[in-house]
């Protein structure tokens, strides 16, 4: 069973999300994910939900649920993490299908 995690993404600073960017993947790759697409929103037809527009995305794949736990917890990710939050708002979930 492959896990899909989806971030959806509203910039705050764009240096940052480069550093961020840069590091993130080796940790994805480290816990045996991948990341299958990423780029910026083009278009919004509907936002019926009480949050903000968001205007990138990112989705990560990994092969089971317990490899996505582990690389959103790991020591390599919680390290980048004050990047992240310099760089963005991020709304991240898991999709198991």
């Amino acid at each position: 069973m492959s896990v899909k995690i989806i971030g959806l993404i509203r910039l705050k600073d764009p240096a940052a999300f480069e550093t961020y960017r840069s590091q993130v993947g080796a940790t994805v790759e480290r816990y045996q994910g991948s990341i299958v697409a990423r780029g910026a929103v083009d278009k919004t037809w509907w936002n019926e939900l009480p949050c903000a527009p968001f205007e990138a995305y990112v989705e990560l794949s990994f092969p089971s649920p317990e490899d996505a736990d582990r690389w959103a917890a790991s020591p390599e990710y919680q390290a980048i993490v004050p990047v992240r939050t310099e760089a963005m708002d991020l709304m991240l979930f898991r999709v198991v299908g």
